[in-house]
Formats: structure tokens, sequence, C-alpha cells
């Protein structure tokens, strides 16, 4: 009997070839913007569930160190846009300087997210009378931690392009935190930081498609990453007594 021939048919293999290397055209062009793009989608729906009730109207008044940080946040996702763009319209020049700024701003950003963190459980304990809020203390720290380093390492290698821009795209995925935990059953079921490591995953399989590995600071970073990130929800949810303790030096 002969054997059936198995092979694609021509039209058929060239079309899956052109659609292949017109995925990996848009992919190495255009994922860090697209992801920009869809940062500031996640970021604008979920503060939209709570910006007017907790900052822009709230009763009581929140801080003002609170409008503060909230406007570092918005300017950091305007600032990764253009400079995702800046890159794809090759104006690297004005990349670097404006990269500058993006470090002072990212220095900001972790100092004043501390900052805010202790002020504002402190203010929903003692004015909203917010019992429980406490342990949340480790998932805005952690958040703080790894934007904080991912930004310091991006700097550092801000000569090597393929290590500083995922290092800058891992350090915003982070802060992404804050808006997923807006989302009400996200939020509600502690699935923030699952929500913000699928975006890191798109950037591992772009890798694969793209490159057919996955760069070394997915390799290093990202497991670091999940292990701060399990360590700070372990401490959110189970609270154990150590950390109860370290919350009430703190917070008071």
């Amino acid at each position: 009997m002969a054997n059936r021939s198995t092979t694609v048919p021509a039209p058929v293999a060239k079309s899956q070839t052109i659609t292949t290397t017109q995925l990996k055209r848009f992919l190495s062009r255009y994922f860090y913007f697209t992801a920009s793009l869809v940062m500031a989608g996640v970021a604008l729906w979920g503060f939209s569930h709570t910006v007017d009730v907790r900052l822009l109207h709230a009763n009581p008044p929140r801080p003002l160190l609170v409008w503060f940080h909230a406007l570092l946040f918005s300017a950091w996702i305007v600032l990764f846009i253009e400079q995702s763009a800046l890159v794809r319209v090759r104006k690297v020049r004005i990349h670097r300087v404006l990269g500058w700024l993006g470090a002072a701003l990212a220095a900001s950003m972790t100092v004043s997210g501390g900052i805010v963190s202790v002020v504002m459980l402190q203010f929903d304990m003692t004015v909203l009378h917010l019992k429980t809020v406490a342990p949340f203390l480790s998932v805005l720290w952690c958040d703080m931690l790894i934007f904080g380093s991912c930004m310091a390492l991006a700097i550092y290698f801000r000569r090597k392009p393929e290590y500083h821009r995922r290092l800058v795209f891992l350090a915003s995925c982070q802060l992404l935190q804050a808006a997923f935990v807006r989302f009400p059953y996200l939020g509600a079921h502690d699935l923030f930081y699952p929500a913000l490591d699928l975006l890191i995953v798109a950037g591992i399989v772009g890798d694969l498609i793209v490159d057919r590995r996955v760069n070394r600071v997915y390799l290093y970073a990202f497991p670091a990453m999940i292990f701060l990130q399990g360590g700070a929800t372990y401490l959110e949810s189970v609270n154990p007594g150590w950390w109860q303790a370290a919350t009430r030096a703190i917070l008071g």
C-alpha cells in the first residue's frame, strides 16, 4: 500500500510562514509599546473603581501625600508610554535624556511608596477604624522592593537595551498590583499578583516567538519576583505572630 503524503501544501506552508514572520516583526517592534498601552488601560480601569470615593471626593479627606504619590504613579505610566514610543520611532537621544527623568521619578516613587503605605495604613486604622489592614503592609513594601530593585538594575544596564527594556517592563508590571487589587474579583481573592504576572508571561512568550529563547533577565528576575510575591502574600493572608509584632512597631 502506498504511503499517503503528509506534506503541507505549498500555499498553506507559505501562508503560515508569512503569518509567523509578521507576528515576529510585530512583537519585536511593538511589544513594549503595546504593553505600555495595556498597562495604562489596566491602571485607568482599576483606579476608576476607587479614585472618586477614596481620593477625589474622599470623606474624610486623604492625606496630601497620597495625592503626591498618585501624581507620581500617573506620571510614570505616561513616561513609560512615551519612552516606548520614542524607541519605536528611533528617537534614542531624547529617550536617553528623558531616561534620567525616569530614574529620578522611579527613586521618588520608591521612597514615597514606602512612606505612603505606612501613612495610609495608619489613616485606615485610626481614622477609618479598619482593624485588619496592617498585614497588607507586606504587599505594599514588596511592590516597592521589586520596583526599586528592577529600576536600579535597569539604570545599571542602561547601555544594554535587551536587559534595560525588560527590567523597566518588569518594574512597571509590578506597579500594577495597585490597579489589579481594585478589580473587584481579583482584589477579593488575592489574585492581583497572578494577574500582573500574566503580563510578564506575555513578555516571555514574546521572547520565545521572536528569539526562540528566553532572555536571562526573565530567567533570573521573574522567579525572584514570584518568590517575593509569595512571601508577601503569605504574610498578608496568614499574618504570623512575628509579622503582627512588626506591623505594630511600624504602624503604631
